[in-house]
């Protein structure tokens, strides 16, 4: 299993290091200069939309509130990737590897703009007073042909089944509160399956229930880490430009870092806590009630920011500015341990965010998967999907968190692949503007 685990990282890292780093970069970096840079021009009209949204008051009836909507795909970025994935990142790839995550964040936020904006365009009315979208619709249009459509949708169904989060959720909890694993993971996945059953506007009403609460208190408390540690920042800063183009040599019995390496774990993780070019943000979007298309997207900007440039940076400053990244713990536990410095509690508060945070992307994750399989087979797919995960879940709760992860990135990275190309071939279709400030 070692060997063949070994091997799916070799193809995970022959991707994202070469060609998902191209095509993000090229294809984000022709959205930027296409819309003047968007992203950075308009992020404050982005920010007061997403509170305008508040106000929206439509007497619209099919689909679910924009907020919702945009709760349910947050639910799904904002998780453990930005805590525990992104550390991994920096643990193998070297401090280099958040300059990376930067560089495909930016480039990202245009990329799951033009997702959401063709999930919107091309969705179609079901028999449930809502809306389907995402790739599975527009990606047949983007390639002339009708095998991509289920193609995509059994990589949505394998990446649905979030099973390098609910391998970590597991464990934190079993290891910091002395219960045992097995039921854990039998109250986790009862947990999971009854509030997906609920669908994408149960879990808009959870994820925006529990996330900004312990979402901020966790910025709070690196904010503070970090300005008890100011004097070592510079340095920090310094490495991670520095290693992003020289690579970080082995220390401590680490996985020696080259720059390749840097790019493959600085982009790989980046897009897979951010969802970009997944396409599982669109499939959410596309049930809003919303019918201003570009307005709605623009909110995939805001939450690329978010998970990248606030909670995973903060992530990684606080380990790299505490020396944690190098003390050989299990990456799990490295900002629990760095946090612990200053905050008590901390082998109880760290998995209980965990737990909430792999929840909610668990829960997101899950309705899309739902809704792929329900697209293959309208009847038999559903029962099929949720046997799937029965399985998969368990089984990947009592093996290495790489190995899930592996197996998760290069679903992803398959994902990518096909969406890139679809988005790239209809890229004439994307419009960027909110109201009046059309480009």
């Amino acid at each position: 299993m070692d060997a063949l685990f070994s091997l799916i990282e070799n193809i995970n890292h022959l991707i994202w290091s070469h060609l998902a780093f191209v095509l993000i970069v090229l294809l984000g970096g022709y959205f930027s200069m296409r819309s003047r840079f968007f992203q950075i021009r308009k992020f404050g009209m982005i920010l007061l939309s997403f509170f305008l949204f508040f106000r929206e008051n439509t007497k619209e009836k099919r689909g679910i509130h924009p907020l919702k909507a945009f709760f349910a795909a947050i639910g799904g970025c904002i998780g453990i990737g930005n805590v525990v994935g992104i550390c991994t990142a920096v643990q193998i790839g070297g401090p280099g590897a958040l300059l990376w995550t930067w560089i495909g964040g930016l480039c990202g936020m245009l990329i799951q703009y033009a997702e959401a904006y063709l999930g919107l365009k091309h969705r179609v009315k079901n028999s449930s007073n809502n809306y389907d979208g995402g790739p599975m619709y527009f990606l047949p249009l983007a390639y002339k042909s009708k095998w991509i459509a289920p193609v995509v949708s059994i990589l949505l169904c394998i990446y649905g089944v979030e099973i390098f989060m609910f391998n970590v959720m597991a464990e934190s909890m079993s290891v910091n509160w002395g219960i045992d694993l097995r039921l854990i993971v039998a109250i986790l996945l009862v947990a999971t399956i009854v509030v997906a059953l609920g669908g994408i506007k149960r879990v808009g009403e959870v994820c925006s229930a529990i996330i900004p609460l312990f979402v901020v208190l966790y910025l709070v408390m690196c904010i503070w880490v970090l300005i008890a540690q100011r004097a070592e920042l510079p340095l920090v800063l310094q490495e991670i430009v520095r290693s992003a183009f020289t690579g970080k040599a082995a220390e401590g019995g680490f996985i020696g870092s080259t720059t390749s390496l840097a790019i493959s774990m600085g982009i790989s993780r980046g897009a897979y806590s951010g969802d970009i070019g997944i396409g599982y943000t669109s499939i959410i979007y596309a049930e809003s009630r919303t019918k201003e298309f570009e307005r709605l997207s623009s909110l995939t900007i805001l939450g690329i920011f978010l998970d990248t440039f606030v909670i995973c940076t903060l992530s990684v400053l606080v380990v790299l500015a505490t020396d944690y990244w190098k003390s050989g713990i299990d990456v799990s536990l490295m900002v629990q341990e760095a946090l612990g410095l200053h905050f008590p509690y901390m082998p109880y508060f760290m998995p209980l965010f965990l737990f909430l945070l792999g929840y909610t992307t668990i829960l997101s994750y899950f309705v899309v998967g739902v809704k792929c399989a329900k697209f293959l087979s309208p009847r038999k797919g559903p029962l099929i999907y949720y046997l799937y995960a029965c399985i998969m879940l368990p089984l990947f709760a009592f093996t290495k968190p790489l190995h899930a992860f592996s197996v998760m990135s290069l679903a992803g990275a398959l994902l990518l692949l096909f969406n890139l190309y679809g988005i790239l071939r209809l890229r004439k279709e994307i419009k960027f503007g909110l109201d009046r400030f059309d480009v």
